[in-house]
Formats: structure tokens, sequence, C-alpha cells
């Protein structure tokens, strides 16, 4: 029996993945693996028994990964399962920006409220709320993932010119984009070409403040900026002065703070990106499976902290180690294998061994650098 802990609401469909071996609570103690969401584990106390923790999402800034590294514990998310949700807004988000869409219905309710004749006054006051159609203009999209190649195909179908930058850009990725897409080499080339930036990258302390004072000034006058990847993504600061200045007409975000969400210009989306029924499900399933497979099989995938690697069964017994600077052959040697696979990531590393044989766990956890060794059975 695998115990299994849920620190928020998880998708009933996603839990239908785990069948009657796993037990699921979200009061667990001594849990073997944790599905979350956005609560924060930052200050959670791991359990030794915890072997892997699943994060319903994309982001996982609301997880120590380093610490749960060292402990050995697998950090899943779940990429693409929401993409959909997100490329949806992100649309509606170049509209709201175009458009000044929130605005005038925010001032419609209020003529509505103050008693006002509303079909007299909306013909009066409309000419505030215009802007600018999307069709025609050029979107550069920053990013360009499962979200961002969605993002890219849509607006291409909707009439836009594409300019796309992501110096990681996979060749399955690049294979799915629209005809068409330019994809340019610098960031400061999509800036200057684009008439709308979409912001899709994760949050890390190199992409942390992207958009700041050097590369509004790069941009072209009147920018009209989305950005439904992370509030930090963009300097608070450079980004008051550039709409202060006309530099930036419009900014969407879907993580307002105190700060944003006062300024003249910026549509506040309350973190709806991924706030559809259909995304919760495909996060949950997701994440639900990976959890199965790891403790079932020992397969990593879409790990964010330790190797990714799977290898079908060749044996009865299947042994995992994880590993943090430990010699390799001397994993290898411990265990008469008759197939084995192994991958690192930085310092870690993680091996499979299949063998018929008795294994003797302990002296492979005593080998040095060995983090958690785990004998399945198939």
């Amino acid at each position: 029996m695998y115990h299994v802990k849920t620190m928020n609401k998880i998708s009933k469909i996603g839990l239908a993945e785990l069948d009657d071996r796993f037990e699921i609570s979200d009061t667990m103690e001594h849990e073997d693996a944790i599905l979350v969401r956005s609560a924060k584990l930052h200050d959670y106390d791991f359990p030794a028994e915890l072997l892997c923790i699943a994060r319903a999402g994309a982001g996982v800034n609301n997880i120590p990964l380093d610490r749960a590294a060292e402990a050995g514990i697998v950090v899943f998310n779940t990429p693409g399962a929401n993409a959909n949700g997100v490329k949806e807004l992100t649309i509606a988000a170049l509209l709201l920006a175009s458009r000044k869409i929130s605005q005038g219905i925010t001032w419609v309710k209020e003529q509505a409220a103050a008693g006002a004749d509303v079909a007299a006054v909306v013909e009066k006051g409309k000419a505030a709320y215009v802007g600018p159609e999307i069709q025609g203009k050029t979107l550069g999209v920053v990013g360009l993932g499962a979200i961002g190649v969605l993002v890219a195909n849509a607006a291409a179908a909707l009439g836009m010119q594409i300019v796309g930058y992501d110096p990681f850009l996979s060749v399955q990725h690049a294979l799915n984009l629209t005809p068409g897409v330019k994809v340019v080499s610098t960031l400061e080339e999509l800036y200057g070409q684009a008439d709308y930036i979409s912001l899709h990258l994760p949050m890390t302390p190199e992409t942390k403040g992207t958009l700041n004072d050097a590369a509004f000034a790069a941009m072209k006058d009147g920018v009209r900026i989305v950005n439904l990847a992370r509030g930090e993504l963009v300097d608070t600061e450079a980004l008051k002065a550039a709409l202060a200045s006309g530099k930036c007409a419009a900014y969407v975000t879907d993580f307002p703070n105190s700060e944003t969400a006062a300024m003249e210009g910026v549509v506040a989306i309350p973190h709806l990106g991924a706030s559809t029924p259909e995304s919760e499900d495909n996060c949950a399933m997701m994440a639900a499976r990976q959890v199965r497979d790891y403790l079932d099989n020992g397969n990593i995938v879409n790990s964010v902290n330790l190797p990714v690697l799977s290898m079908a069964w060749a044996a009865k017994n299947r042994v995992c180690v994880l590993t943090k600077g430990a010699d390799a052959a001397a994993i290898a040697a411990a265990v008469p294998a008759v197939a084995s696979a192994s991958k690192t990531r930085g310092e870690y590393g993680y091996f499979l061994l299949d063998t018929d044989a008795q294994v003797d766990t302990a002296a492979i956890a005593a080998l040095p650098g060995v983090l958690r060794v785990r004998v399945l059975h198939q």
C-alpha cells in the first residue's frame, strides 16, 4: 500500500489514476508521495518515507527543489498539461491589451450604477476605450515551449505576424510551429520588431526581471505586453516608467501585485491561466501517472530536480539508486544486473538495475554518495 498526501484540492479525475493500492488523504502522515498545486512546501518537514512530490502544474517555486534532491526526493511537474487553457487566456489577453475592453465594461457598470441613460452615454463616451486590431500586427513570443508554440500558432491563425525567441528551443517544438513563424537569436531582435510581446518563460534567477529598463528601451513605442507566466519576469519600476512615458501602451498580467494592479494601463487578471476544469484534470492526471510510474517502476519523467530516466523491465527485481557524487562503477558492481541504465544531472545520479538475484540493499546504501535505494518487484 502506498500512502499519498494531497496538499491542495486535486481533481478526482486525476486521483482516479491511482488504484486501490494507493491510500489518499489530505491528512496523511509518513506519506510516500505528495500531490500539490500551490501549497508552499519550503517549511514542510519531509518524512523519511517521502519518495516523490508531483506538482499538478508547471511552476515549482513553492517547492524546495534542492532540499528535496538532497533527501533523494524526486520532484515532478506537468509541463504542457495546462497549455491549452493558458493559450486561450493569452489570446483573450492580446485583445484586452488592444481594445480597453475591461476598462470599458467597468465604466459602463459605473454609469448604470449612477443612474445614467446608458444607451446615450456609451455613444458619447466610447471613444476613450477604442484600440487597434491585432490582425497584421507583429507578436513577439518569448519562450517557445508547450504554451508558447500554441500561442504563436493561434495568433498566426488570427492574422498576426509571429517572431519567436527561445535559446533552448527543442526540435519537437520547432517542428510544431506553424510555417512562417520567424525565430530570432536575440531578445533585442524580437523587441525591435514586436507590436505585442507575450512572455512564456519559467521564473528563475536568470529570467527574473527580464523586462527591465534596457529591455523597454529596445522595444517599439506603444508596445503592448502580455505576461501570463510569472509577475517577477517584469521589473515593477521599469514597467511603471514605461507605462508613464507611453513606451508601453498596455500591460496585461495574470500575476498582479499591489503596485502593478494600481497602475494606469494595467489589466490585472486574478491568476486564471490554468484555472479551467480541463487544465486541472489534465495536470492532476499527469501528476498521478508520474507518481504511479515512479513508485511502481522506478521511472522518472519530467523531474525538475533529479535525473530523468525510464527503462523497460528486464528481470524480476529492479534496484533503483539515487546518488550524489557517487562512483558509478561501484554502484554497477554492487548489483549483478541483466540490464541497466543510468543518467546524471549535475552532481546527482540515478541508476536502474534489473536483476534476478537477491539484492543486499544495506550494502548498496552504505556506498559513498548513495542517497536512497529501493528494490521493486515485477
